[in-house]
């Protein structure tokens, strides 16, 4: 349909206390083969109208008992979702005051008192060409944000699934399972919440965190499979997990990767110092590695190993405890023991 076949099919509304005049322009909008006119003398309907039919054009006289033109159009402000407000405003008055304030609140366009056919045909036509091609424009940006959405989704669900991959092929090379990985997430949403974060950052940590042992992938078997105590010069070697995970997922741009990353390199930092890779100290260490950490530490240590037995929860809340100011963040540390409980119902649930 071409714009001039759209702009006779407008819905128009026509608001003026004077039944002579809404007759009269009703006669030129029917003339000119405008086929969606309504008209009130009661300028309270409006809104009511105009909610019930949205329509493209409100021709809106000013001076009218009760509420005049310029409360239409205050009130019609508030309800228009549009940045666009479709009004051309009927005066017998030509003071510039009044003028500026309809523009100020919106009014397009005016039509003079006494009416001439022509200007009124001309100015309701220019205006409802704008208008139209306005909507035009406008129901084009809403299909290119919901393209623009839909892809972003897309991406990000792919992102997503890249991820677990990931997390899955760290798996296949450790003793540890799928579901040590999944507890350990799910803790580390869980405490993220607990300390006081935003629900998209805590979000951001469940997707983020099964890649903490990502760098793994890149330990010799002899050494990551090993069924005993390593020696240093194997340690040294396990130490670089960190690194070679850092490696791994640097330079992507994903919020999600770069954050773990940041878990990677620095999920075995110890609050005293005495971590590694790098020797971090304190708040140094940036905290979503202080929240992997603690709940890593506490999975591993209530779960079976070919080369250990599970620890009680108990001996493990005390191990945390006494290593409160020493591994463990302290603030962080009196949170995550608020949260065992859940953290036990996780295991239960997920169990190996």
């Amino acid at each position: 349909m071409n714009i001039k076949n759209q702009v006779y099919k407008s819905r128009i509304l026509i608001v003026d206390d004077n039944p002579v005049n809404i007759s009269l322009l009703e006669q030129i909008l029917n003339m000119n083969g405008y086929s969606n006119v309504e008209s009130t003398t009661d300028p309270e309907l409006v809104i009511p109208l105009y909610e019930k039919n949205i329509y493209d054009l409100v021709v809106l006289d000013l001076n009218m008992p009760i509420v005049d033109g310029f409360e239409v159009m205050k009130l019609l402000s508030n309800i228009i979702e549009e940045d666009y407000l479709p009004v051309i405003v009927i005066t017998a008055m030509t003071d510039q005051d009044v003028c500026k304030r309809s523009l100020s609140m919106g009014a397009r366009d005016f039509i003079t008192k006494p009416f001439d056919h022509m200007e009124v045909s001309y100015r309701i036509f220019n205006m409802l060409e704008v208008r139209t091609l306005y909507k035009q424009h406008y129901e084009q940006e809403k299909i290119l944000e919901k393209k623009v959405k839909n892809r972003t989704l897309l991406l990000e669900k792919s992102n997503m699934d890249m991820i677990r991959r990931l997390g899955q092929a760290s798996e296949h090379r450790d003793n540890e399972t799928g579901m040590h990985i999944l507890r350990m997430s799910m803790a580390c949403e869980k405490l993220t919440l607990a300390i006081g974060l935003d629900e998209q950052f805590a979000k951001n940590m469940l997707t983020a965190s099964p890649l903490h042992d990502l760098g793994k992938i890149g330990i010799p078997d002899n050494i990551l499979l090993k069924n005993g105590k390593l020696d240093d010069e194997e340690w040294t070697i396990m130490k670089t997990h960190t690194t070679i995970g850092f490696d791994l997922l640097n330079n992507h741009a994903s919020e999600i990767v770069v954050l773990a990353q940041s878990i990677a390199l620095n999920h075995h930092e110890k609050w005293d110092g005495s971590g590694y890779p790098h020797g971090l100290k304190g708040k140094e260490i940036p905290i979503e590695a202080r929240i992997a950490s603690i709940c890593d530490v506490f999975d591993a240590l209530t779960s079976v190993r070919p080369y250990k037995k599970a620890w009680p929860v108990e001996k493990v809340v005390n191990y945390i405890r006494d290593n409160s100011g020493l591994y463990f963040d302290p603030e962080i540390t009196d949170l995550f023991i608020q949260i065992i409980p859940e953290l036990i119902e996780l295991r239960k649930k997920y169990s190996d």
